[in-house]
């Protein structure tokens, strides 16, 4: 065995030993799963919505709507965060996609851009665009 293949060997051990370290702190809770920082219970990154439950799912009850482009989602986990941001303005109903970043949003209220944008930044994310329908 040359130098070179000791190397490369070494290589792997450290790449695989790094992905094994970050995987496991990811599924105890202990390393967040869109960045892989260690967590920091002192610094939070956006704010935890509180679960809204839209009692109201009858499409006709909304006739406004908007679609968002959010960035910054790479998980489910990010997506339930983002609905739970959209849902906690008054009076809609979100549905967010991880593919492709989207987030269609129902409203009894006209829509408030400026409302939406707030909870999906709040919540640590941003809006890359927004159409209203």
């Amino acid at each position: 065995m040359n130098t070179s293949d000791i190397v490369i060997i070494a290589l792997v051990i450290i790449v695989v030993a790094v992905a094994a370290v970050r995987f496991v702190g990811t599924a105890t809770g202990k390393r967040d799963c869109c960045s892989g920082d260690v967590k920091n219970p002192g610094a939070a990154k956006g704010k935890a919505f509180d679960e809204v439950e839209v009692t109201d799912a009858d499409p006709a009850n909304y006739p406004h709507e908007a679609y968002l482009g959010v960035g910054g989602m790479s998980c489910e986990r990010c997506v339930a965060a983002v609905t739970r941001a959209l849902d906690s303005v008054d009076g809609t109903w979100a549905e967010v996609q991880l593919q492709g970043g989207t987030a269609h949003v129902r409203c009894k209220n006209p829509v408030d851009e400026a409302a939406y944008r707030a909870a999906v930044e709040a919540a640590g994310y941003r809006v890359v665009s927004f159409r209203e329908k």
